[in-house]
């Protein structure tokens, strides 16, 4: 390494990134409030302030270079990482009205399905310009978007989206309109899009060339004359963007009424919208108003380019048959259904004030207890020669992330049937390696008695610590609490967002207590955790130096701040509790198909 490299690698590590944080962070709280008071003028002059500065571009460059999980995909260039030089030079070079490159198209497979979804790669200077763009556009939008929109959004969730869904019928069963959109992403009209971003002509002019750049696929160039490229960093917003204004249409077509009826006078609430991306639901007591829901939604999606998708556009009921269809309905992968109940199960209203006659259930669907006992049983099949530590770390991953997915439901049964029918494929693979042995045999070889549990699939491992595979009914039902109306992670309520980060269902336990005993700040720049950024379980003292792996040991860094550390006390560092090596400064081991290497930095 040369001496310029080598002091410029020193200056991107000395970069005091907390700095630079907070004074991106300062400017959009500002555009979220100014926005929010409807200030176009101040909200134009922030964000072009904010484009300019040194520091959003540095963020910029470090999120799709260092933070992203994806940085290591290539575009049309074939660049997949930067050195720190690289790095620098980008920030300095980063500025709007660039040439844009072609996106290079990937073909990847849906969970569960034949169909294959196509993504967009961007060329990484084309990241970071999007980033940067990205950072100036969100906190305006943020304040704009309605509080029932939940996808691709800074501190919302799926679960909020499930949440909404049950707070809105667990007194009342509705009508349900289960509403998909027809290839979104790649249908978006593009005038119409750029007229609702509304924005100055600088960013408007790069929008568009990112939306008209074109895709190479297979080495061919085609153009594109609508849609939104999945796998850029803006898409996301920008389909946000495009289906702004759905909730607000339809309640203002069909807004809370009263009618009389035999001497009482009742009332109808207007139609509840709840949005997750392109997958909506719309929610009524009224039939004949969610009828007229789905010609008025229609109607709307045809401003944007857009049309229902009619195989997975269906109306039920949540509690009783409906023209053939099934009560209930699925939502991202959640199963959503009321049972009749009698006077000892049913659920009362909220007051308490008299039974319901029925109860709101949510478990995980069908479809997707089978996908995810396929993709076990796969991996158990890969692993037929392979040892049986190797196979548990294998699955572990997978166990912990369904299981933790559906941990806020009615999930119990369905953790119960997953955990019988991986015993069984765990059985035959057992079988297979000694099929002269006796069951017996076999059974005191693979399984111990751990903590009370006489079938704990584990083998011996350093110390008194064995390796177990995880049992998906061994994870904790605990109930998730739905975001606060149209709260954002620009508002300022710092100490509300790092709570929810450790409330978050997806997030491991170790990485939760963390965030709670730190109070939801990184112990290394000081800075709150954000739900976008990634984070990663760091020894005080290394284990090379004798450190222990124990609550006591352990700290919850950035990524970044991770690795600054790590390069100053040569440690070795774990990801969310995974063991992975760290690498001396200049080195990074990454994993590549199933196998470690170590590349330099």
């Amino acid at each position: 390494m040369s001496k310029t490299s080598l002091k410029t690698t020193v200056e991107w590590r000395s970069i005091n990134w907390r700095k630079l944080e907070r004074r991106v962070y300062k400017l959009q709280k500002r555009i979220y409030r100014a926005s929010q008071r409807g200030d176009v003028k101040a909200v134009r002059r922030l964000q072009k302030t904010l484009m300019k500065s040194w520091s959003a571009r540095s963020l910029a460059v470090r999120r799709v270079t260092q933070d992203n999980t994806g940085k290591k995909t290539a575009g049309v260039d074939g660049v997949k990482s930067l050195t720190p030089v690289a790095r620098l030079n980008l920030v300095n070079n980063l500025k709007l009205g660039s040439k844009v490159r072609p996106t290079r198209r990937v073909w990847i497979p849906k969970p569960g399905t034949e169909e294959k979804r196509p993504l967009g790669i961007p060329t990484m200077n084309d990241r970071a310009m999007q980033a940067l763009v990205k950072l100036a556009l969100e906190p305006e939008w943020e304040a704009r978007f309605e509080p029932n929109s939940y996808g691709f959004r800074p501190g919302r969730s799926c679960h909020d989206a499930v949440a909404a869904i049950y707070l809105s019928i667990h007194n009342k069963s509705k009508y349900v309109l289960d509403a998909d959109i027809a290839k979104c992403f790649d249908k978006i009209d593009h005038e119409a899009l750029l007229n609702k971003l509304n924005t100055f002509p600088t960013i408007r002019r790069q929008v568009r060339a990112w939306l008209k750049a074109g895709v190479m696929d297979n080495r061919q160039y085609f153009d594109t004359s609508e849609g939104t490229p999945q796998g850029g960093v803006i898409s996301p917003l920008l389909a946000n963007i495009a289906l702004h204004g759905l909730e607000q249409w339809i309640k203002q077509a069909f807004p809370r009424r009263g009618y009389r009826k035999e001497g009482k006078y009742y009332t109808f609430s207007a139609p509840e919208v709840i949005r997750y991306a392109d997958d909506f639901v719309i929610l009524h007591e009224d039939i004949s108003t969610v009828l007229r829901c789905r010609e008025t939604v229609s109607e709307w999606l045809k401003g944007m380019g857009l049309e229902l998708k009619p195989s997975k556009t269906r109306i039920a009921h949540t509690l009783i048959q409906y023209e053939r269809e099934k009560p209930g309905f699925e939502f991202l992968g959640f199963n959503i259904r009321q049972y009749p109940a009698g006077k000892y199960q049913s659920g009362k209203t909220t007051k308490g004030e008299r039974l319901l006659g029925f109860k709101t259930i949510i478990t995980p669907s069908k479809d997707k207890q089978k996908v995810h006992h396929q993709q076990v049983a796969k991996i158990i099949e890969a692993h037929k020669s392979a040892p049986q530590a190797a196979l548990i770390n294998r699955l572990n991953p997978v166990i912990r992330g369904w299981a933790n997915y559906y941990s806020t439901v009615c999930s119990k049964k369905s953790y119960a049937e997953q955990d019988h029918q991986m015993y069984q494929k765990l059985r035959a693979w057992a079988r297979f390696r000694h099929l002269k042995k006796s069951r017996g045999w076999i059974v005191r070889k693979y399984w111990q008695t751990i903590e009370g549990d006489n079938w704990r699939f584990a083998v011996k491992g350093k110390g008194d610590n064995p390796i177990r595979l995880l049992k998906h009914d061994k994870t904790p039902i605990v109930r998730h609490v739905k975001v606060k109306g149209e709260s954002s992670p620009y508002d300022g309520n710092m100490v509300y967002w790092s709570t929810r980060i450790g409330n978050n269902p997806e997030m491991p336990t170790r990485v939760a207590k963390l965030l709670k005993r730190q109070k939801g700040k990184c112990p290394h720049c000081g800075l709150y955790f954000r739900e976008e950024d990634v984070m990663e379980i760091d020894h005080r003292i290394p284990k090379s130096k004798g450190g222990k792996d124990s609550y006591d040991n352990w700290d919850l860094l950035h990524r970044h701040c991770h690795d600054t550390k790590t390069a100053n006390d040569g440690s070795l560092g774990t990801q969310y509790g995974c063991n992975s090596a760290k690498p001396k400064p200049t080195k990074r081991l990454e994993k590549v198909e199933d196998k470690w290497v170590m590349r330099y930095a």
